[in-house]
């Protein structure tokens, strides 16, 4: 049962670091918090149940709740330009908490969660290139490019949590 609330929990918390955002006027993926909860849910839950937690989080926004950036929801939303980073929370909260479990040093926590981040910039930049039809250097100076350094700073904060 606590498992289950945990699951819940740390999809709850991407859905409102989710509204912490700001948009940027040219690239359609908009800073946000939500990466945070996204490898703090893998450092935190363990792989398993922060992938849970992740596949729980993309699917109440695919029915139609309201818990992406914006308060958006939908699979229209779901489909569009971001699907490859909402596969990539999933994929990052599974890396980051096998990463920070398998290193056996001080610091495994943020190995985990650079890791998470580059596995959310894998799966986003590869599906912005296909649905905006642009080459990868494109894709990498609209999806990655801009979002490095609050990525790392959150990846940073994210790798100070306990390692489950």
């Amino acid at each position: 049962m606590i498992s289950v609330l945990l699951v819940v929990a740390f999809a709850s918390l991407t859905a409102v670091l989710a509204q912490v955002r700001v948009p940027l006027w040219f690239t359609p993926v908009p800073f946000t918090g939500q990466t945070f909860a996204v490898l703090a849910s893998g450092l935190v839950l363990g792989w398993r149940r922060g992938a849970a937690s992740q596949v729980l989080y993309v699917a109440a926004g695919a029915v139609g709740l309201p818990v992406f950036q914006g308060a958006n929801g939908g699979w229209a939303y779901v489909t569009g330009p971001t699907l490859g980073y909402l596969i990539g929370f999933v994929a990052a909260a599974l890396v980051a908490g096998f990463v920070a479990r398998k290193a056996l040093f001080r610091g495994a926590g943020l190995v985990g969660a650079l890791a998470g981040t580059v596995t959310v910039y894998v799966f986003g930049v590869a599906w912005l290139e296909h649905a905006l039809g642009v080459g990868l250097q494109e894709a990498v100076a609209l999806g990655m490019v801009p979002f490095l350094v609050g990525d790392a700073i959150k990846a940073t904060l994210a790798g100070l949590l306990p390692v489950h």
